[in-house]
């Protein structure tokens, strides 16, 4: 039975003893590895193109940094030329409002001085019909006078001799006020057409510089509307400009978000994979000591079952 006992711990042993030295040949050969791929020009190789490779993608980022920020001055001088030409805008609008402003007042003043041409036109001809009927009236009163006189003169032919009161100097007299009233009439009526030919010359210049200053409005405005039409334009288009802008640095930041989470990922993945490594060597050298442990156990069980073989012999 003893006999048994020590040929099942020997086949133990043994079995022990073989995965001992095949652990202790694999963890040579990792040793081996491990070292070759320390000191290897391949491993240095692989690290010296991992650092490349990140050199390159933070100098890829430095790169995009450094475009982001012109991006963002350019997307700063885009929004102030918009700024610039909105104020722009608001100043022709406003210089618009002004010119039409003063084209409404313009064509007041024209309305007022065709009603005030309108006005002397009627007046002009009310007084040529008051003239008219002044004359008619006159004309009258001179027929009549003239009757008067001839009648009165048929009177004085029936007698014999006139009276001393009446003589034909008072009648010459009454001739001569009634024309002197007949010119000053006519002079009045000279002074007050040339009046009316004068403000209607003035009327006339006054209408004809309304005329032109509509039309230089009109033109002002035209030129406005022009202007208007091409900030329009070139605001549409620096909008555009920025939206295109912004859409390619959101392509290129999401691009370098995504390969930053690639290197974060493969970084990650790097770490488990050492830790892995590690984690098995612990595991090895925890079962090497453990064997180890086992052989000296053995070991020293052996060398106590030989004493005490040998003593008995003794």
């Amino acid at each position: 039975e003893e006999s048994l006992q020590m040929w099942d711990l020997n086949k133990r042993l043994e079995a022990y003893l073989a995965r001992v030295k095949f652990l202790e040949e694999e963890n040579e050969v990792l040793r081996a590895e491990i070292q070759n791929a320390k000191g290897s020009p391949a491993g240095d190789s692989w690290r010296a193109k991992y650092e490349e490779e990140l050199r390159a993608l933070r100098d890829a980022l430095d790169h995009a940094f450094r475009e982001k920020c012109t991006a963002e001055l350019a997307r700063d001088n885009l929004y102030e030329e918009v700024q610039q030409v909105k104020s722009r805008c608001q100043k022709e609008q406003a210089a618009r409002e002004e010119a039409k402003k003063q084209l409404s007042l313009s064509r007041k003043e024209l309305e007022e001085e065709r009603r005030a041409q309108i006005w002397l036109k009627e007046r002009a001809v009310q007084l040529e019909k008051e003239v008219e009927a002044l004359l008619e009236v006159h004309e009258e009163e001179k027929a009549g006078l003239d009757q008067e006189i001839a009648s009165f003169s048929q009177s004085l032919e029936s007698f014999r001799c006139a009276p001393v009161a009446f003589q034909p100097v008072e009648v010459e007299d009454y001739s001569k006020r009634l024309s002197e009233i007949w010119k000053g009439a006519v002079e009045t009526y000279k002074t007050e057409v040339s009046q009316l030919e004068g403000s209607l010359c003035q009327a006339k210049e006054n209408l004809w510089k309304a005329v032109e200053d509509n039309q230089q409005s009109q033109l002002q405005l035209q030129h406005l509307e022009k202007d208007l039409a091409g900030l329009k334009a070139r605001k549409e288009m620096l909008e555009e400009t920025l939206a295109r802008q912004w859409q390619e640095q959101r392509g290129e930041a999401e691009k370098f978000q995504l390969a930053m989470e690639a290197l974060e990922q493969e970084k990650q993945t790097l770490r488990v994979q050492i830790a892995q490594v590690l984690e098995d060597r612990q595991q090895l050298m925890h079962l090497k000591m453990s064997l180890s442990l086992e052989v000296a156990t053995y070991r020293t069980l052996l060398e106590a079952e030989s004493t005490r073989l040998q003593m008995p012999a003794g």
